[in-house]
């Protein structure tokens, strides 16, 4: 079948650090991020330059950006708040219990009573006091959400407790598809966001990381399924964020924001596939990807309805 067209969001959340640093609570469980320890103080100047350049290339492209300042020391990853709240069409907007102590002070009642003043927020839900009996669930990092399908895919981690995803889909009338993956090193995937994409007309995914034969044909069949492409990345395009991109409308048409590092390790077939749907917006952000995570984790993407 045909998937159904939902217009991607046209407008996004982004926090801009004057601090950054790689955070040491999240290196045992983050495969993707580089040891601290090895990593040049540059790093914050470089990553304060990068999301302003992201910021301005967004909103050359037709994106409305609400940009947020972040000049504390304690939060070393609020460049990443995809992972506390999120918002959905519904009206809905959701806050979220972090793994990482230190991670729990990104939430931010300024910016979600900003959101409040310009968007229309029929009700919130908060699953952050979950935290007190250390379940986590970090948002659209820990969930790939597929909007058309009310499908929440979930990769197994210490960042989704299977308890909380629970309370989340009989709130918001979704389902939950949950498996697990890893790395050839076995190592799990810390967060599914990093393993796929789900777009309009196609999905992004690391298939051979779910394991688990009977899951991964599982899982591919559901996509397949949603009518759209599936096109599969290897496990070092992966290492590289292949997946951890996000489908925005920019005007009149569409377009997937990447990091160049991601866009560069993709195929020039792979690349042909997406853009036959869709325009790639590849951009530099090296330093914040030193703390594993990328562009998708960089954008809170905005679904409700402007006042």
């Amino acid at each position: 079948m045909q998937p159904v067209k939902l217009t991607p969001p046209s407008a996004v959340a982004m926090i801009r650090p004057h601090q950054f640093r790689i955070n040491p609570q999240t290196f045992a469980d983050n495969s993707f991020q580089l040891d601290p320890l090895t990593i040049a103080n540059t790093l914050q100047q470089q990553a304060f330059l990068q999301v302003t350049n992201v910021v301005e290339r967004l909103r050359e492209m037709g994106v409305k950006v609400h940009l947020f300042e972040d000049s504390s020391s304690e939060t070393p990853d609020s460049v990443f708040p995809n992972n506390w709240f999120s918002t959905h069409a519904s009206g809905v907007v959701c806050t979220y219990p972090m793994h990482a102590k230190n991670r729990r002070k990104e939430r931010r009642l300024d910016i979600i009573e900003q959101l409040k003043q310009q968007y229309t927020v029929n009700q919130l839900f908060d699953y952050s006091t979950m935290e007190t009996q250390q379940q986590a669930l970090e948002g659209t990092g820990a969930m790939v959400l597929d909007h058309v399908n009310k499908l929440a895919y979930t990769v197994r981690s210490n960042r989704a407790n299977t308890q909380v995803l629970a309370r989340f889909c009989a709130d918001l009338n979704y389902r939950a598809q949950v498996f697990d993956a890893s790395d050839d090193r076995g190592i799990a995937i810390y967060h599914t966001n990093v393993l796929m994409c789900i777009a309009t007309d196609f999905v992004l995914i690391g298939a051979s990381m779910i394991r688990c034969s009977q899951q991964r044909a599982q899982i591919i069949s559901q996509l397949q399924l949603s009518g759209r492409t599936v096109i599969e990345l290897t496990e070092g395009q992966i290492s590289n964020f292949c997946a951890n991109a996000l489908e925005l409308q920019g005007g009149n048409s569409a377009f997937l924001a990447l990091s160049q590092n991601a866009y560069d390790a993709l195929s020039v077939q792979q690349r042909g596939i997406i853009e036959s749907f869709v325009s790639l917006l590849p951009l530099q952000i090296s330093a914040i990807e030193a703390a594993g995570g990328s562009l998708r984790c960089m954008l809170a993407d905005i679904h409700l309805a402007a006042k």
